[in-house]
């Protein structure tokens, strides 16, 4: 019996690690070959060996989506290998916290090269191949699926630049939404909160210690593998029924 995405190509950012990893496997369980795409070669190439070992297939694609001849490169090379893509999941974060005053602007301009220009850049270059999957494919449909956080729907002191870049990403989730409206390319924004992922180690000792710590003593903790089931979940759906936002929280925070 073919499993949901049986036949589809799916492209996953940031799959070196975390929900990104998990996300590659949950997709290849459910039948699609993965694109993992990444700046840690070793430990996509590790992840590809074992979706294979699994029955899967999955190609390692090393790339900076920063850099915007490196993300149309990404795309380019899945095409070219298995001559569609129907999913992106653009999950590639960084998730530095701190004050405005006193903050080092390079730690911005890092995070917004990651968290909205690299999003762009794969997202622009794999628009045309997933409205040709929508018409083509094998599900007639296509899927754009963005990884934010709870900070683009809610404000907290010392989060200002990343409430920044997830607002953004949430407001251009939404405007392509509706720019693709009835071309069959479903877009959705999904909204962790409270996650224990590799993300928050970026983060240097004080900001830990005085922001990070204290919330996750109050808090249950998710894992990347429960946003992966929500990632797999939005994707899995029926052609004609698409999920424009979707948070997953730990219950004590619902």
């Amino acid at each position: 019996m073919a499993s949901k995405l049986t036949g589809t190509v799916a492209l996953v950012t940031g799959a070196s690690s975390g929900i990104g990893a998990d996300t590659a496997r949950r997709l290849a369980e459910q039948g699609a070959t993965v694109a993992l795409v990444a700046r840690r070669k070793d430990r996509l190439e590790t992840l590809a060996d074992e979706i294979a070992q699994a029955g899967g297939s999955a190609l390692a694609v090393e790339a900076d989506i920063t850099d915007r001849n490196q993300a149309e490169g990404a795309v380019r090379q899945t095409v070219e290998r298995f001559g569609r893509l129907d999913i992106l999941v653009n999950n590639a974060g960084l998730m530095l916290l701190g004050p405005v005053v006193g903050a080092d602007p390079q730690e911005w301009e890092r995070m917004i090269a990651v968290n909205v220009q690299g999003l762009l850049h794969t997202t622009h270059a794999a628009l045309p191949h997933l409205l040709k999957a929508a018409e083509e494919g094998p599900r007639q449909v296509a899927d754009i699926v963005n990884v934010s956080s709870i900070a683009g729907r809610q404000a907290w002191a010392n989060y200002g630049v990343y409430n920044l870049t997830k607002f953004g990403v949430n407001g251009f989730t939404e405007s392509l939404r509706q720019e693709l409206a009835g071309r069959h390319v479903r877009v959705g924004v999904l909204e962790p909160g409270a996650v224990d992922t590799e993300l928050l180690s970026h983060n240097n000792d004080t900001i830990r210690a005085e922001i990070l710590d204290p919330f996750n003593e109050q808090h249950e903790r998710l894992v990347p593998a429960d946003i992966a089931d929500g990632i797999t979940y939005m994707v899995t759906r029926p052609r004609h029924a698409a999920i424009a936002e979707l948070w997953v929280m730990p219950t004590d925070q619902a």
